[in-house]
């Protein structure tokens, strides 16, 4: 499969268009939720753009699943809470996080660096886009690998 290496200067250029739509939007997150792996480090880097605390979801690769635990752990002191992630590919694993978030009363938007616009799911927030229809190449972000810029 051919790769897509993006250097890390459009990974900045992205947070901040994620941070100035969220500015556009009037709402405002309790916390960042990123999701464990991919999503740490842009998740890690607009929390602290935002002055916001940062959790990290971490979903069990077999069930594609996470506690109640965790979500108890959140809602104790938060309501409004932004899921980050690195990419929106096919949408598969947002939805989950959604459909586990739905029982309860929080107010829960999504965000990521690379949107696809083929995806099944919606975010809320993203930096840029590109068409895994038209070009399916694995997108490789600069933690990924040590060499790729």
């Amino acid at each position: 499969m051919k790769k897509k290496y993006v250097p890390f200067l459009k990974v900045k250029e992205d947070l901040k268009n994620i941070d100035s739509k969220i500015d556009e939007s009037s709402w405002i997150p309790d916390i960042i939720i990123s999701i464990n792996r991919g999503g740490c480090i842009p998740g890690i880097f607009i929390s602290h753009m935002r002055g916001l605390n940062h959790e990290v979801l971490t979903l069990n690769k077999q069930l594609n699943d996470f506690s109640d635990e965790f979500i108890k752990k959140i809602m104790v002191s938060n309501s409004s809470i932004l899921i980050f992630d690195d990419i929106n590919d096919t949408g598969d694993t947002l939805s989950n996080i959604k459909n586990k978030f739905r029982d309860y009363n929080m107010d829960l938007r999504f965000a990521v660096l690379i949107n696809n616009k083929s995806s099944s799911f919606k975010v809320d927030y993203y930096g840029s886009e590109i068409d895994k229809k038209i070009d399916n190449s694995w997108i490789v972000f600069p933690w990924e690998n040590i060499d790729g810029e």
